[in-house]
């Protein structure tokens, strides 16, 4: 792994990129870790506290025993990741990445053993009930070329979610036609899908 520290934290975080200062729980990095890997894939960064401060890890034994504890025992099915503990300002940093998986969904497993799916959107990992798994095709270029689909795609650049009545009356169309071209994008690779809480929402899949 090779990277540039200061543009990462100039970029910000995103879909996928998240800091970490230091892992709190298992449990709680487990999410971030499924969301990940039921989304675009992301680099985790250890050390880095969310305004971009490089504060460094104390051990990176014991970032990494929390770690794999998520990877192993706390997501299901299990996922690999690959990290490196790099010297910055100083300080020791953890870069972790999480690949794309290709054995969605992945469920984080909570303290009272609940299993929930997460994705990521924007730079959050949120809760879904269900994820919709996209074939080996790409977004039809046409049709992401139709003003509809442009217009989505810069409203969700402005904001984290948009339904499908929000859709609707974005480009002027019924909330069923609507709905149904944010599934077809969904399917397509284009989107993802929360539907927890109510009302089903969609964000970028990549929205860097």
């Amino acid at each position: 792994m090779q990277y540039n520290l200061t543009d990462l934290i100039a970029q910000g975080e995103g879909s996928r990129l998240e800091f970490k200062s230091t892992i709190h729980t298992a449990h709680r990095i487990a999410r971030t870790l499924t969301a990940f890997s039921n989304t675009s894939g992301g680099l985790l960064i250890i050390g880095v506290s969310d305004d971009g401060r490089v504060s460094g890890v104390e051990s990176e034994i014991y970032e990494m025993q929390k770690i794999e504890k998520a990877t192993d025992l706390l997501i299901d099915p299990a996922i690999s990741v690959s990290y490196e503990v790099v010297r910055e300002a100083g300080r020791r940093v953890i870069y972790i990445e999480v690949p794309e998986s290709t054995e969605k969904p992945h469920y984080a497993i909570d303290e009272r053993g609940k299993r929930t799916i997460y994705v990521r959107a924007k730079d959050k990992s949120v809760p879904t009930n269900k994820l919709i798994l996209t074939g080996p095709e790409t977004p039809d270029g046409q049709l992401l070329q139709t003003t509809n689909v442009r217009n989505l795609i810069q409203a969700l650049r402005k904001t984290d979610f948009i339904t499908a009545k929000q859709y609707a009356q974005l480009v002027n169309i019924s909330e069923y036609r609507a709905g149904k071209l944010l599934h077809q994008l969904t399917g397509q690779g284009l989107l993802i899908m929360v539907d927890k809480p109510r009302p089903v929402r969609f964000s970028l899949k990549i929205s860097e």
